[in-house]
Order: structure tokens, then C-alpha cells, then sequence
């Protein structure tokens, strides 16, 4: 296996930092990683591993205002700016790989865009896995800070909040939440702009799945504490046939996180693996 790092321009010029995992030799497709909120690409080397053991290339980078690229801390000028970004990104990849087969995969805040992005965008690719998206959140917020959300996006929308994260809620590893809690390159900040357009494009994803337009793997852990897996289901039971739900019984948020994460991990390798066959 070889890693690798690098940097590229965003199109309003954020320095966005990049990392890859991928085989040795020529990988059989790549797969483009976008992360969740708060967090970074950094905390995905198992995944990563995993990914390049199996003769796939993971290339991920941190979203503008988180990890290691510029931007402020959990603000996004728009929701199309991080689409946008996706776009680059991808086209960043495709000059290391430019014939390979290539699919999206997204966590939580990641899967939010990825489904929005095949929904929006109509991207030429082999498919998306989409894990724990947020779609809806698993809990009602409270009201005062929506309606303040909503009000600060319109007249201040770098307005910065506290995302409230439980981080006992991602993982039942509790290494794996000390490590999380203990990572200088995590924040817990998200700014009006960035809440409202999460929250509002997972309701237009939900109510827009039977229009999916590819292959995709839809994964949830049933005890998710953060984004709702009641929502993942209902999506999932909406959108055409070529898109696979699985609900994992009792696992928290981060299901590539949790002890059950080899068998999560191989059913994604699995799933790849017949997305090229067909």
C-alpha cells in the first residue's frame, strides 16, 4: 500500500488539503471520500487500508473549514461551494487516475452531500455509498436554535455555533471517542450558513429519492444517536431498485468505527466489487 498528500485551490482560493490511500499496483477504481462535520479525512487510515488491500484507491481531502484546509472553522459560503468542491476534488483525482472507474462515498454530514451531489449534479459515475447520512437529524432540535439559525444565515451567516455533537454517540469503542475528543485537527463549529443548508437540502434529498439517478450503497446503525436511521430507511424504501439499504442492528453513527467495522468495511469491498462486474 502507498499513501500519498497534496494540495489544490478552491475555486474562491482555500488551500484544501488532500490524502490517499491506494494498491501498489494500478487500482481497479477509485473512490472519492467526503467526510463529516467537525472532522477530517485524517481519522479514515483503516479505511483506507482496507480500501487499497482490496485494489481500490481512497482519496479523500478536508471539507473548506475543517481539518487542514483553509476556511473558517465549520462555514461554507454555500451549499453549492462544498458541491463544487466535490467537483474539483474529483477532477484533482482524476489527473492521478484518469481511466479508472469512479464512485463517491460519504459519512453523515458527507452523505448529506453525496446523495445531494448525484441528485444535483447528474455526475458521470459508477455509484455512492452513503453511510449514516444526515438526511434528518435523530433528534428534534431545539426550535430556538433553528429559528436562530435561520435568522442568523439571512442577515450574518458566518455566524458561529456549537454543534452540540454527543461524541459518546459515534462510536460504542470508547477509544475511538477518547481519540476523536483528543484530535487537535477536530472542531465542534458550524456556522448558520453551513446548519441551515445541511438541514434543509437533507429534507430536499429525502423528498426527492425516487429520482436517484445511480448505484448506491445506503448503510445506517439502528442505534445512530445523531442522524436518523428511520430517515435512511424511508429513503431507501423510495429510491429505484439499484440503490441497497442495510440497517446494522445496535451500532452507533460511525458504523466504519465501531467493533463491528471489518464486516462493515467488507460489505462496502463487496458492494465495489459487484458494482464492476455488472
Amino acid at each position: 500500500m502507498k499513501t500519498f498528500e497534496w494540495e489544490w485551490k478552491s475555486f474562491d482560493g482555500l488551500t484544501m488539503y488532500s490524502k490517499g490511500w491506494a494498491p501498489d499496483g494500478e487500482p481497479k477504481a477509485v473512490v472519492c471520500l467526503v467526510h463529516g462535520l467537525g472532522e477530517h479525512i485524517g481519522r479514515y487510515d483503516h479505511v483506507g487500508a482496507v480500501f487499497a488491500e482490496a485494489g481500490y484507491a481512497l482519496l479523500g481531502f478536508d471539507h473548506r473549514g475543517h481539518g487542514r484546509s483553509g476556511g473558517p472553522r465549520g462555514h461554507t459560503p454555500s451549499y453549492d461551494a462544498m458541491l463544487d468542491d466535490i467537483t474539483a476534488f474529483i477532477q484533482q483525482a482524476k489527473q492521478r487516475y484518469s481511466s479508472k472507474p469512479y464512485f463517491i462515498y460519504g459519512h453523515s454530514m458527507g452523505g448529506n452531500l453525496v446523495i445531494n451531489y448525484a441528485l444535483r449534479r447528474k455526475p458521470d459515475l459508477g455509484g455512492v455509498i452513503a453511510t449514516d447520512p444526515f438526511l434528518k437529524l435523530a433528534f428534534a432540535p431545539p426550535a430556538i436554535k433553528v429559528t436562530l439559525g435561520r435568522l442568523m444565515n439571512n442577515i450574518a451567516p458566518a455566524f458561529i455555533q456549537a454543534s452540540g455533537l454527543e461524541t459518546a454517540a459515534l462510536s460504542r469503542d470508547p477509544k475511538i471517542v477518547d481519540a476523536y475528543v483528543n484530535d487537535r485537527l477536530v472542531h465542534n463549529k458550524i456556522s448558520a450558513r453551513l446548519f441551515v443548508g445541511l438541514f434543509d437540502q437533507g429534507q430536499y434529498a429525502f423528498d426527492h429519492a425516487s429520482e436517484f439517478p445511480l448505484p448506491m450503497l445506503l448503510m445506517h446503525g439502528t442505534a445512530d444517536r445523531l442522524t436518523s436511521a428511520e430517515a435512511t430507511r424511508q429513503f431507501g424504501a423510495a429510491a429505484p431498485g439499484f440503490v441497497t439499504t442495510k440497517l446494522w442492528d445496535g451500532l452507533f453513527h460511525e458504523i466504519h468505527n465501531e467493533p463491528e467495522k471489518a464486516d462493515v468495511l467488507k460489505t462496502f469491498i463487496d458492494w465495489l466489487d459487484g458494482q464492476l462486474k455488472n
